[in-house]
């Protein structure tokens, strides 16, 4: 058993919690603290292992009074830096003023530098200085297609940033709702990636741009492999995000927000879903996480722990991770304020906590 550090931003401010394993290796219980940023909504966190030794913390705080910014702790949160001017801003010629930050990205073990920020208004941010200061990559905010990206329910935001662990100079982001882009040339140039995936809201449902992608997640065996939750549609890519197609058949419903890959085992992923765009419950009113062992295939429910009776609680989609153990911890948080575990890579699950604010976003990393 190893020592886990678990992340968990809320509407209400940061909760941080460790498990810690003894001498014989058997698990401790959760040590909570917090709440850290008290009455600012926390939508990021990113936990930088790449330099070895004590992770660097990333939180993208969201103060009603003070405005949106990056704090890091490079001692698990004991203490806290923020810059005196904001991390991350808009050029002014851009017209533009940060919103929230909604996702912070540390990129690969070839660049141990480099974080990446995804903002709303939707544009991609990008630090070479371990998150302490960011660059606009001004190519995907001047695309061609801006003027015609329309807000999703939550905004217009870069929500999801992936790196490739082959090649720094590859990145894919997810725009809501303008859909999936790909660079391949460390951000300079950027093409829409969305063929297969559909966007029923609008007149055409196979547009080039325009899907309201919900959130992606790389597979640990093949990084060609890419699952995709779209607002209606679960679906996998298998090179790269050229191409698209549907797994989520045999799910009680392919609406959702979450998707996360298994972090060491391939053709392995987890979905939560709900009922309906306009019924954000539990499909079926009940708790339950699906799994897939075969690439989508198949997808098997996972509930022993939950919660049996009728559930409302929706899962957003950063609110769900997994930490990188053996076997892997899969934990995901609710609007409810409900906090579930699994140390067993989804087999039984426990409550590790009720009655927390709206939980908007879950990290989780192995740290001992």
């Amino acid at each position: 058993m190893t020592d886990v550090l678990l992340a968990v931003g809320t509407r209400k401010g940061l909760f941080l919690a460790r498990r810690r394993s003894s001498a014989g290796g058997k698990a401790g219980e959760w040590e909570f603290d917090g709440p850290h940023f008290n009455a600012q909504a926390v939508y990021s966190i990113g936990i930088d292992q790449r330099p070895g030794g004590t992770p660097r913390l990333l939180v993208g705080g969201d103060s009603s009074h003070w405005g949106p910014s990056v704090f890091r702790s490079d001692d698990l949160g004991a203490t806290w830096q923020e810059p005196k001017r904001p991390a991350v801003r808009f050029p002014e010629d851009t017209g533009a003023s940060l919103e929230r930050v909604w996702q912070l990205q540390p990129a690969g073990p070839a660049e141990p530098g480099v974080v990446y920020a995804g903002t709303e208004p939707a544009a991609l941010f990008r630090s070479e200085d371990g998150g302490e200061t960011f660059e606009l990559v001004r190519p995907l905010w001047e695309h061609p297609t801006r003027d015609r990206w329309a807000p999703g329910g939550g905004g217009e935001a870069v929500h999801t940033v992936l790196t490739d662990p082959r090649d720094p100079r590859a990145v894919t982001v997810a725009v809501s709702a303008a859909g999936v882009f790909r660079s391949l040339d460390g951000g300079a140039s950027w093409d829409p990636s969305n063929t297969g995936i559909s966007a029923v809201f609008m007149p055409d449902p196979h547009p080039e741009f325009g899907q309201c992608v919900h959130k992606i997640a790389r597979d640990a065996a093949d990084p060609d492999r890419l699952y995709l939750q779209n607002h209606w549609g679960v679906y996998r890519s298998d090179d790269a995000g050229a191409r698209w197609t549907s797994i989520g058949d045999s799910l009680p419903s392919d609406f959702g927000f979450p998707v996360v890959a298994h972090p060491s085992r391939g053709d392995v992923a987890y979905v939560f879903p709900l009922n309906a765009d306009a019924d954000r419950v539990p499909a079926e009113r009940r708790c339950r996480v699906f799994r897939t062992e075969d690439a989508g295939k198949s997808w098997q429910p996972l509930s022993t722990g939950l919660p049996e009776a009728a559930h409302y609680g929706p899962v957003l989609r950063d609110a769900m991770w997994s930490d990188g153990a053996d076997p892997a911890g899969i934990y995901f948080g609710n609007r409810n304020g409900e906090l579930y575990a699994s140390a067993d890579e989804g087999e039984s699950w426990r409550q590790l906590a009720s009655h927390l604010p709206d939980v908007l976003c879950v990290r989780a990393a192995v740290i001992g």
